[in-house]
């Protein structure tokens, strides 16, 4: 199987030195470890938000140094911890991050359909401040899934929701993955579902 993502003598700073790593193409993976050992820095690392000092990270065997960063950005996308929806409705929130990236507004019906996907029936003209603090996360990572094209590094995507709905979004997320030939790497703290839906488990920790 290919290799989507190497990494090789990976650090940040002085105090995260990582693991050589290699994420296979099409995989579901999984980033786990101890708090504090460098997980979402290391898929800000992957995404290129923040420089390796020192290390390697090959894209489709090709160094990250030799992208253009912001095209690259749009291929390995980074759904963030922190939630930002802009005040105004739910497809307005699809509006405004389309329009960041200067493409095609998505239509109404489509943008419903991420929604289900992550498990969300609400009509897009719902606003986003009456939304609780579980649903705008799952709004947000129905926005980034729709810009996904070939690489989503989700970090802790389910961290707002019980363990049942939890469950059903990491199921669905899957599916979708797999049947639109993404490959993902989620940051996750619960075991039971890094054994539910892991096709790799990389595992993060030693510091300097």
């Amino acid at each position: 199987m290919d290799m989507i993502h190497i990494t090789s003598r990976l650090h940040f700073q002085d105090f995260l030195h990582y693991p050589d790593i290699r994420v296979k193409a099409g995989n579901f993976a999984f980033l786990t470890g101890r708090s504090g050992a460098g997980k979402s820095t290391y898929l800000r690392l992957l995404n290129g938000s923040i420089p390796a000092d020192p290390g390697c990270i090959f894209y489709r065997g090709i160094p990250l140094e030799e992208y253009q960063i912001l095209p690259y950005r749009k291929q390995v996308l980074l759904v963030p911890q922190g939630v930002y929806l802009a005040p105004g409705t739910i497809l307005e929130n699809f509006h405004f991050y389309y329009d960041a990236r200067r493409q095609p507004r998505l239509e109404a019906a489509r943008a419903e359909d991420f929604l289900r996907l992550c498990c969300l029936d609400f009509p897009v003209d719902t606003p986003c401040d009456s939304l609780s603090g579980g649903e705008r996360q799952r709004v947000f990572l129905a926005i980034f899934l729709s810009l996904a094209t070939d690489v989503v590094l989700l970090d802790e995507p389910t961290a707002a929701l019980d363990e049942a709905t939890a469950q059903q979004v990491l199921s669905n997320l899957k599916d979708y993955c797999s049947a639109q030939g993404l490959t993902a790497l989620c940051v996750c703290h619960s075991p039971k579902l890094v054994e539910l839906f892991a096709d790799q488990v990389i595992v993060v920790g030693e510091e300097l």
